[in-house]
């Protein structure tokens, strides 16, 4: 009978290619039928065939038992078909695998040539159950005549090591004794596959450091070097001693060798083998630092890249090393391959200290000024190239690189990081690093203003001595306007105009000219920015205009009234239209502005200039903290002029530390976990009590009471379809309601339902005995004249005679020891967190009413 070989069924796949899948399944039932043929040939060509099919990804597991058969075949070509179907389709999870065991064991005592098939064949389907079986005969054959057989059974030693570990102490003595084994091939053999192995538990060959060490100091292959070096590597770190006897072979291989390859792993080594610490590891970290210099300035890109690697580990054992080649680790930067720039930039973000924060920063910002397009050759250096081209190559380009906007945003990323680390500790001039954050949002060409405006309110709120250039340079932010008008473009940081603001705002004391700041803050233009900055700005509106007031009383005459009225009502005009704004914030904030800005308009319009006269100052004079010392009789300002001030400088803002959450204790009785209000279900208005209410029981038709509330979670029973109550039922809840408007009451937080009668809205204090002040009739504190003017803040500072200091708060505000615990009677603000001249807030104390059962009096709890 004719039949198909391999070659017959690899041309009818290719004559085949528009039905191949008819053409295979036709195959497939031919092979299925020659693998029952007894003839052993056929049988094996049948596999063969089925094998090449599984490469195409046709399943063999239905002709496993037949491959066993083939694999025990006596002929020696038969055989091999066997082990290599066996090897592409057995796994671990092959059911006839245990009928293999006695063919391997057959197998490995034959002649070399099974013996070479069946240690092949295992290494790729061992099985713990394999492994576990043959470990004995395999520890028996590292002993083999044959240095071919030797290399064979270290190599499947690894996969049955893998599967079965308890292995490894029972080969450890015989594997030691073949590194000193005469054939090199063994050797080398023997040190892969204790290179493999230490990744895992180096500690366990320690044992191994004195043939290792024999074999770095008189072998010549470059190969085995590497492996040797790199298991030293891995274990030197768990042996002090070995340290310092690998630093002199290590040295002159550095030294010596040609090849680059060992020459890295060298390097490598020293560097994860703590080799590199101490005074007697200077002079090896010297030698690594400059060999890997010069592959720095190497024409390959890979021997680039792996040195900026290399380099990148050493900065944290030798920085001042490193340091050295500043320069030729900064070009690389101009590299056109832009994983050479990214390893370069990560090794000088690891370089930096406050000696060299300022010029390695000032570096990378010159780095984003380069220019993106290539630059065109003259006509000179294009005729002078062409002259000489003959001779001299041309050199690769010289052009800047082309930076991406992922890039620049990485660089500008980086900048940020490395001032800001460990709380600024890098930063000595903080006016300088403020300089740069502005810097940063016109020349990064992306968009990170997230990043910039947290540094700035971080800075001017740590260091109060950079307070008055931050606002100076906020100010200028303002005044750009195409930072607003390019709200929408992602190159544009506009966002660090919310920063802006909030600066200018919380310290607008520092501000030269706040009545330009306000005109700025409530342009028409500052629309088109998003939501939330445009709250800040009206935020800050109040503060700024607050600055401005109290400038004015110390500068007052009558003729800046007409100049004021004109400025409150440009501003008020401003705001009204934000007064409609979509955002709900946006809208109470403007409101809130409009409202204290037309009781200074009101007033403004009522003031009239009268004559000085010396009178006593009024007792409520003395709240408003802003008037100056040496007005000790009545202003001739409008008084208004003060009021909004009193109300933005309450307190002065401090950075939070880290663990103040932490310190602040839950109050007793206080359950995080239970609802505020509980789920809305069919409940009553008028009788819902909270899930704290104890569970009642009642009789007959009350029991549609819930077991959570007055009427709970059942049904209804004020709705239509509910049964009518009973006269106890309406007593308990007459006696509830009344209980509920009592404490309804004594509550300041609670909104009084319209629905009730005038007489229930009663309260405790005669709202008509309370004195109505008004101010367009206040005698005048004045004396005899105008105040003498008082120059402005800017104009009294001088150039510091010495460099300025700065002062970073890294701790932070935190509440004060003592206060951190469950509150027993009163708990007082701690007077260190409050700025001084400020007085703390008095103990709030509420009152709680209980159900009046027993007679049991009310509870009074300070908070």
């Amino acid at each position: 009978m004719w039949e198909r070989t391999l070659q017959d069924l690899i041309r009818g796949l290719r004559a085949n290619k528009n039905d191949e899948r008819k053409f295979i399944s036709q195959a497939i039932d031919e092979i299925r039928k020659e693998v029952r043929n007894k003839d052993m040939e056929t049988k094996a060509g049948a596999i063969l065939k089925m094998t090449f099919l599984d490469m195409l990804g046709y399943d063999l597991a239905w002709a496993n038992f037949h491959i066993i058969e083939v694999m025990s075949s006596q002929k020696y070509h038969l055989k091999t078909v066997g082990y290599l179907a066996s090897s592409q389709s057995f796994n671990q999870q092959t059911d006839v695998l245990m009928l293999v065991t006695n063919l391997l064991k057959k197998d490995l005592s034959s002649t070399p040539a099974d013996v070479a098939l069946a240690l092949n064949g295992l290494s790729h389907f061992v099985s713990p159950d394999l492994a576990r079986d043959l470990t004995q005969e395999l520890n028996s054959m590292l002993n083999h005549s044959r240095a071919q057989i030797r290399k064979r059974v270290i190599l499947a030693l690894f996969k049955v090591i893998q599967q079965h570990p308890e292995a490894l102490p029972y080969c450890l003595p015989r594997l030691k004794d073949k590194l000193e084994d005469p054939d090199p091939s063994v050797v080398s053999a023997t040190v892969n596959l204790f290179c493999e192995l230490a990744r895992r538990n180096p500690k366990d060959f320690l044992v191994l450091a004195p043939p290792l060490f024999h074999i770095l100091t008189t072998s010549s292959n470059n190969w085995m070097l590497i492996k040797v070096i790199k298991l030293f590597g891995a274990i030197s770190p768990y042996e002090p001693r070995l340290v310092k006897k690998l630093q002199a072979p290590i040295t002159e291989l550095i030294q010596t060798t040609p090849a680059i390859s060992l020459l890295y792993e060298c390097v490598h080594t020293c560097i994860i083998g703590d080799m590199l610490d101490g005074f007697d590891g200077l002079p090896l970290a010297r030698l690594c630092v400059n060999k890997l210099s010069t592959f720095l300035g190497d024409t390959d890109q890979n021997l680039k890249y792996i040195a900026l690697m290399a380099m990148v580990k050493i900065v944290p054992i030798r920085p001042e090393l490193v340091a050295e080649h500043q320069a030729v680790i900064l070009e690389s930067l101009n590299d056109f391959d832009i994983s050479i720039r990214m390893r370069a930039l990560e090794l000088i973000s690891s370089m930096i200290t406050p000696n060299n924060a300022q010029f390695l920063v000032q570096q990378l910002l010159s780095h984003l000024v380069t220019e993106q397009k290539p630059s065109l050759p003259s006509a000179a250096s294009s005729l002078s190239r062409a002259l000489h081209s003959s001779s001299t190559p041309e050199e690769p380009g010289t052009a800047a690189p082309e930076l991406t906007t992922p890039y620049r945003l990485e660089v500008a990323s980086r900048i940020i990081d490395m001032c800001s680390q460990n709380l600024f500790q890098n930063v000595q001039d903080f006016d300088w690093y403020l300089s740069v954050l502005v810097d940063l949002i016109y020349v990064a060409g992306a968009d990170v203003a997230a990043l910039i405006k947290e540094q700035l309110v971080d800075v001017t709120v740590r260091v109060r001595a950079c307070r008055n250039y931050a606002v100076t340079l906020m100010t200028k932010l303002l005044d750009d306007d195409t930072l607003v008008l390019g709200a929408d473009e992602p190159s544009k940081c506009s966002g660090v105009l919310w920063a802006a603001a909030w600066i200018c705002g919380e310290y607008s004391e520092e501000l030269q000219d706040p009545h330009y700041v306000l005109m700025r803050l409530t342009q028409p233009s500052i629309a088109l920015l998003p939501a939330e900055i445009i709250s800040i700005y009206l935020q800050a509106t109040i503060k700024v205009f607050s600055c401005w007031a109290v400038g004015l009383t110390e500068r007052w005459g009558d003729e800046l009234l007409p100049r004021v009225k004109e400025s409150v009502n440009l501003v008020l005009d401003n705001l009204r239209t934000f007064a409609s704004h979509g955002d709900v914030e946006v809208q109470e904030r403007a409101a809130n502005a409009i409202q204290l800005l037309t009781l200074v308009k009101g007033d403004l319009d009522l003031f009239r200039p009268a004559p000085p006269q010396p009178i006593a100052v009024p007792e409520f004079a003395n709240q408003f903290d802003d008037i100056p010392s040496s007005m000790s009789s009545n202003p001739v300002f409008p008084k208004s002029l003060l009021l909004i001030k009193k109300l933005v400088t309450v307190y002065n803002l401090r950075p939070v530390a880290p663990s103040a959450q932490k310190q602040v204790a839950i109050p007793n009785g206080l359950n995080l976990d239970k609802w505020i209000v509980p789920p809305p279900k069919s409940m009553a208005y008028d009788d819902f009590e909270g899930d704290d209410k104890k569970k009642k029981k009642k009789k007959g038709k009350g029991k549609a009471r819930a077991e959570n509330g007055a009427l709970g979670y059942g049904k209804n029973l004020l709705s239509e379809d509910s049964h009518p109550q009973t006269e106890e039922d309406e007593a308990e809840l007459s006696a509830r309601r009344a209980q509920r408007l009592a404490r309804q009451q004594d509550d300041p937080y609670y909104l009084t339902d319209k629905r009730l009668k005038p007489a229930s809205r009663s309260s405790a204090h005669d709202i008509d005995s309370i004195p109505i002040v008004r101010l367009d009739d206040m005698p005048s504190l004045s004396s005899h004249s105008t105040p003498p003017r008082v120059p402005s803040r800017m104009a009294d500072i001088k150039p510091p005679s010495s460099p300025k200091v700065f002062e970073v708060d890294r701790e932070g505000e935190a509440p004060a020891e003592g206060s951190v615990g469950p509150p027993s009677d009163t708990v007082h603000t701690p007077a260190e967190t409050i700025e001084p001249g400020i007085q703390a807030p008095e103990a709030i104390v509420v009152k709680r009413v209980k159900k009046k059962t027993g007679g049991k009096k009310k509870n009074t709890v300070p908070l």
